[in-house]
């Protein structure tokens, strides 16, 4: 049989259909809509913002307040509210905070193989994979969630004179 008829291996069908972890992007999109509002949110709110559970929330939410960047109040009035200054707090510390997976999920067929092209393509994949994962790491520990913040304030603003141009217009 020609390799071009192959059907895709298990594998390739795992990868291709595998859910990403969105829990990084999740939580920074809180802690910015947090840092605009000041209110607390609630578990029920968050979840609604992000279309999941409150459970979901809490658990998740619950790795930010160990890590002292957000804290909650129970009862009425209570809710999730900011407890960090955005300029001291990094992507690289929610990503920890929130229990963020190994940023690649590539590995190796056999991790102890007796194949020596096993060895020594496990040794080329780890080397390669890494630096990589370092160098995201590093990306990421370099943008302080203030900066996010700054960044969306400037393209509210920008939109937000579109809209009124747009009104004066009609």
């Amino acid at each position: 049989m020609h390799r071009d008829t192959l059907p895709p291996s298990p594998v390739h069908y795992k990868v291709k259909n595998m859910r990403s972890d969105s829990r990084l992007s999740r939580m920074l999109h809180v802690l910015l809509h947090m840092a605009r509002h000041d209110q607390p949110f609630t578990s029920e709110q968050i979840a609604t913002m992000l279309s999941t559970n409150p459970v979901v929330v809490r658990r998740t939410m619950a790795g930010l307040r160990k890590a002292g960047y957000v804290r909650s109040e129970k009862g009425h009035g209570g809710g999730w509210t900011l407890s960090c200054d955005l300029q001291e707090v990094t992507l690289l510390d929610i990503h920890k905070a929130v229990g963020g997976p190994r940023i690649f999920f590539i590995g190796h067929e056999n991790e102890n193989p007796s194949c020596g092209v096993a060895k020594v393509v496990n040794a080329a994949l780890g080397d390669v994979l890494k630096e990589a994962e370092a160098l995201v790491m590093q990306r990421l520990e370099a943008i302080p969630l203030a900066e996010l913040l700054a960044e969306f304030e400037q393209l509210y603003k920008a939109e937000m004179a579109e809209l009124d141009r747009k009104m004066a217009e009609q």
